[in-house]
């Protein structure tokens, strides 16, 4: 009887094991003390690079694979604790609560061993250490990528797509030694007007030697399909893949490149400020604020005028080892003509938003999560002759400005040799709007992003009014 039991017992386990391995977990993580959520906490398998983030609702979808389930969620953001949840004693009915937690600029002062203080000098500190923090062999990440733009008051453009990240290691030029791959696509909505008279000038100022303006052209005047040309050249122009690893904005992997962002130069670009310690994962962390210095940033983007910026935003820098933790990053028009500029083609002042979450794993620093947005003018503007036209006119100023933004997560990251040459042995293409067939079995395997309640709502109205942009 008592062997029944047992076995009965077994069953139940496995069956609950087996069930447990097949759903996705989620909740909601919260602050102890305000009840408000946490967004952008990590949440991840201990042990694994398996993980999410929290979206701004404070909530999150993990999918656990059927060789951890006996193992442990951690849950942690920076200035809070860390939860540490066994899977077998995980509770789903109840939100994931972290306590603020801040350590003492004191505790940094009275130390007596030699140490950078200042944040000039934490911050030199941590980039000269990069060879020590980054990653020194080659790898392989997988993850999820959404791709979105939007006007004033609606989406006009989705894609969602699962992605691969090759690198041979920090230390050489992203431009030869990394490569992105489209694995898969789960969505691809678009509602965009194919009459952007704007995109199509700028496509043949690039191509042409003759300047043209918008104001010239007429849309009787010009093919459809040449058009499509010109905003898919725009779209791989402005929004490729290549702009986030391969470039300046990649700016600790490519810290070495010619007139990097944080090179030779940073400290006439930039200013770093010590604002507090705080607490992550229970390591002590830098929070150090981005500011200006004498001169402007520059992107150097090929047939942009990308120049003429300030930069502001916030680094942390993990305190024992100097390791890059998070950076917040933007840059705002500073410059006569760059404000000029902004105000009339995108409506904001700034330009570039970036945020690269790093995530520790076997003692290097791997990306995390990258969230880029940038503005983008679709259609030049509409000028009222009377005041019949104002109203039309406001409404017009609504959806002419359009912003871009793209969120990635990396989940899994592969350093066996053998595996990563089996996939660089594959044909690889980081074309990201290109429509590809759906694969419902991939993606019932596959962690994703979850979006806010809000966003979600758009997404869902974009996805019955559009159709699958064809080229």
């Amino acid at each position: 009887m008592k062997h029944s039991n047992k076995i009965l017992y077994l069953l139940f386990f496995l069956c609950a094991t087996i069930s447990f391995a097949q759903n996705e977990i989620s909740n909601k993580v919260v602050d102890f003390y305000s009840d408000l959520p946490i967004e952008s906490a990590s949440v991840y398998i201990k042990s694994t690079a398996i993980g999410t983030i929290t979206n701004a609702d404070g909530k999150f979808a993990l999918r656990i694979p059927v060789e951890h389930v006996s193992d442990t969620l951690i849950v942690s953001s920076i200035g809070f604790s860390t939860e540490k949840i066994p899977f077998n004693q995980y509770d789903a009915s109840e939100p994931i609560y972290l306590v603020e937690a801040v350590a003492s600029l004191d505790e940094v002062v009275l130390e007596a061993e030699m140490r950078p203080k200042t944040g000039n000098e934490i911050v030199l500190k941590a980039i000269k250490d990069l060879p020590l923090t980054m990653p020194d062999s080659s790898y392989i990440q997988k993850g999820f990528l959404r791709h979105k733009e939007r006007n004033k008051k609606e989406f006009k453009w989705l894609i969602e797509s699962a992605i691969s990240v090759y690198d041979s290691s920090y230390s050489v030029p992203a431009k030869q030694h990394l490569k992105i791959n489209v694995d898969q696509m789960r969505k691809s909505y678009d509602l965009r007007d194919i009459d952007s008279l704007f995109t199509y000038a700028s496509y043949l100022n690039q191509n042409n030697r003759t300047r043209t303006s918008p104001k010239n052209l007429r849309r009787i005047q010009i093919k459809t399909a040449a058009l499509k040309k010109a905003i898919k050249w725009n779209d791989n122009r402005v929004n490729g893949l290549q702009n986030i690893f391969q470039g300046k904005l990649n700016m600790f992997r490519n810290v070495d490149h010619k007139k990097a962002l944080f090179g030779e130069h940073i400290l006439k670009k930039h200013q770093f400020e010590l604002d507090t310690i705080l607490i992550d994962n229970e390591r002590k962390l830098y929070k150090i604020k981005i500011n200006k210095g004498t001169e402007y940033v520059g992107l150097g983007t090929k047939g942009i005028y990308n120049e003429g910026f300030e930069a502001k935003g916030w680094l942390y820098i993990y305190y024992d080892n100097f390791a890059i933790k998070k950076v917040e990053y933007e840059l705002v028009a500073a410059s006569k003509e760059q404000k000029t500029r902004s105000k009339r083609l995108f409506d904001t002042q700034t330009n570039h938003k970036l945020v690269i979450n790093y995530k520790a794993f076997n003692n290097k620093m791997y990306p995390n999560y990258i969230y880029y947005e940038t503005p983008k003018l679709v259609n030049v503007g509409f000028k009222p002759k009377n005041k019949q036209q104002e109203a039309f006119a406001e409404q017009y100023k609504e959806e002419r400005y359009y912003y871009t933004v793209q969120e990635i997560l990396f989940s899994d990251i592969i350093l066996d040799r053998d595996k990563i040459k089996k996939e660089l042995d594959t044909t690889w293409d980081m074309d990201i709007f290109s429509p590809k067939p759906y694969n419902k079995a991939f993606w019932n395997t596959y962690n994703v992003l979850l979006e806010s309640e809000d966003d979600e709502k758009l997404i869902q109205d974009l996805s019955k009014r559009a159709s699958l942009f064809k080229e």
